[in-house]
């Protein structure tokens, strides 16, 4: 590298730094001055409703997100460790089964195994799945919120709702292995997925946004895709490695207490 090419790339780091570093301040004053509105209008003899739900939006979607993705990017390490992570950085759900197939081959073997793909988060998806949770409403292919595995989001997404409600219900997410990409003791798979049981709707314990909650028990779901795909004879093969990684418990991004025994199915799709 030149003298010129490392002085160049110098500068574009420093005006990053600068730029970050501006962001964090403007972000810093506007919060002060909002909480200090939010603070006259709640410390009153009738608080105000508004200034509350103002308070809570800023405070989850805004302030706190930040912060968990300044942290993370500090202590977590940015390569695999069996963990998804979510849009704030935080870990996520446990990585929990491993495939081997083209994606069409994945999306007939869940199919019929009885999943129905997950559509696109959006606004629109995100405002139906909040009015079919609240009324109880029929809506068997809602949207799963981002994780994101390899700096990507999954590539698909698979639910089995529970009755006729979205609150509770079975999901499964597959991120795409990248071509040049090796799991530790050489294995090769071209999916990689995270199952775990949605058992309510609630609030994230790091940020307090609205989010699922999900089941404690992830070796019972990832259990529970397998034999899915095995009853509609959806595979050709599956191999259990037993403790592929360690068992643990710990919490994902929503802060849900998890555990696994840390054993990896590889599935091959028919």
């Amino acid at each position: 590298m030149t003298k010129r090419r490392i002085r160049n790339s110098w500068y574009a780091n420093f005006l990053n730094a600068i730029r970050r570093a501006a962001i964090c301040i403007i972000l810093l004053l506007v919060a002060i001055q909002i909480y200090a509105w939010l603070l006259d209008n709640i410390i009153t003899d009738r608080p105000h409703i508004i200034a509350l739900f103002v308070l809570w939006f800023f405070t989850a979607y805004l302030v706190l997100p930040r912060i968990n993705r300044r942290i993370a990017k500090i202590y977590l390490p940015n390569y695999f460790i069996g963990r998804a992570r979510t849009a704030d950085g935080l870990l996520g759900d446990p990585v929990n089964l491993a495939g081997y197939g083209g994606r069409e081959k994945l999306i007939a073997a869940m199919e019929a195994a009885g999943w129905t793909q997950a559509v696109e988060l959006n606004l629109k998806s995100s405002i139906r799945m909040i009015y079919c949770s609240v009324r109880g409403a029929n809506y068997p292919n809602a949207p799963v919120s981002p994780l994101f595995l390899f700096n990507k989001q999954e590539d698909l997404a698979f639910q089995k709702q529970i009755g006729r409600n979205p609150r509770k219900r079975h999901h499964v997410r597959f991120w795409f292995a990248p071509d040049d990409w090796w799991l530790p003791g050489g294995h090769k798979v071209d999916w990689l997925g995270a199952a775990t049981l949605d058992k309510n709707v609630g609030l994230s314990l790091f940020t307090g946004q609205i989010t699922h909650k999900i089941d404690a028990n992830t070796d019972q779901e990832r259990d529970f895709v397998i034999e899915t795909l095995k009853q509609a004879k959806a595979t050709r093969y599956v191999e259990v490695i037993k403790h592929f990684t360690s068992s643990y418990h710990s919490r994902n991004g929503g802060g849900d207490v998890i555990h696994t025994d840390g054993s990896l199915p590889f599935i091959s799709f028919k």
